[in-house]
């Protein structure tokens, strides 16, 4: 059942700009993690795509990717762009949870610290900020603790709020650290905190974005998926090669100021890392990479077969759609 804290979640959902009136084509609702420096790789499919696939798409943004697992099994949105962590997690637990693409399966997230720390090591009885259990910074700073022989336990891991509060709370010392994406970068020493790594370079398996919706879904909208995947595609393909038009974009979307230097930056680290798949592949070793990570730290109580959550359908029909 959606509990009350859920319930007002999915009541205040916010339709971005772009969306066709009803009248346009089929509805359909897809959740996104809240807009922030990336937003204009991750909308730029409002900009007319989906409407060219006979869609009427609405793009609703979350806190984490947790409750956007709640909302699309809630019957509140179709599908959603979350990590594989919290979606594989659930899938494990029995949900109807299944994944259909990925478009992002580089690792655009950097450890912010205060300072006075100098190693993982350091982390040791401090406070490391995420989103919520399960999410992506959750898995990620788990993932590199484990790297470094650092036990979850000795870290007072805190729910502290999307990336920018957690930003916030190592600037003011609420934290001492925390799992955020690299666009901070460019602010991060005028701040007054430091990058401790970049996760890139300790957990190149981690799939950053993927795809998601429910069998039930599938069942009956099967084509409709498709043809987001495939204005999704397009839409994504078009980021790649119109820098100056994602970043305008991306400015409208957040509403920061003019001279803000994350939207460039996390666009063109991304394009220079190649983090970004049009084509949004299912890549079977990396989702199992991460459903090997949920047992090691005790998220899954046994193994996961993650090939019992892909459907390639809805990917094998978009790609025919586009001609490819």
């Amino acid at each position: 059942m959606i509990s009350r804290a859920m319930g007002v979640a999915v009541a205040a959902m916010l339709a971005l700009a772009g969306t066709a009136s009803a009248q346009d084509g089929k509805p359909w609702r897809h959740g996104i993690i809240q807009a922030k420096s990336d937003a204009g790789i991750m909308m730029m499919v409002t900009q007319g795509f989906a409407k060219k696939q006979g869609l009427n798409l609405e793009l609703l943004q979350f806190k984490n990717d947790v409750v956007e697992i709640q909302a699309m099994l809630s019957g509140g949105i179709d599908s959603f762009d979350g990590s594989p962590g919290a979606a594989i997690a659930a899938a494990a637990r029995g949900a109807d949870v299944k994944v259909i693409g990925c478009q992002w399966p580089g690792v655009p997230y950097d450890i912010f610290v205060r300072p006075n720390i100098k190693t993982v090591q350091d982390l040791k009885g401090r406070t490391l900020a995420i989103s919520a259990p399960g999410a992506s910074p959750d898995v990620v700073a788990r993932a590199v603790l484990a790297k470094y022989g650092v036990p979850a336990a000795d870290v007072k891991i805190a729910n502290l709020g999307a990336d920018l509060d957690r930003f916030k709370a190592v600037v003011a010392g609420v934290a001492d650290a925390t799992v955020v994406t690299d666009e901070y970068e460019p602010i991060a020493a005028k701040e007054g905190v430091k990058v401790l790594l970049h996760t890139q370079d300790v957990v190149p398996e981690y799939m950053r974005v993927c795809v998601f919706t429910t069998g039930a879904t599938l069942a009956k909208h099967e084509d409709d998926a498709a043809r987001f995947l495939a204005a999704e595609m397009t839409a994504f393909q078009y980021a790649l090669t119109h820098r100056d038009a994602v970043i305008k974009l991306t400015h409208k979307i957040i509403h920061d100021k003019p001279d803000d230097p994350r939207p460039a930056f996390i666009y063109d680290d991304a394009v220079k890392k190649k983090a970004i798949d049009p084509e949004f592949s299912l890549p079977v070793d990396k989702l199992r990479w991460m459903a090997k990570v949920l047992y090691d730290n005790h998220t899954l109580r046994q193994p996961f077969d993650v090939t019992r959550m892909i459907a390639p359908g809805p990917r094998e029909k978009a790609l025919a759609l586009l001609g490819k």
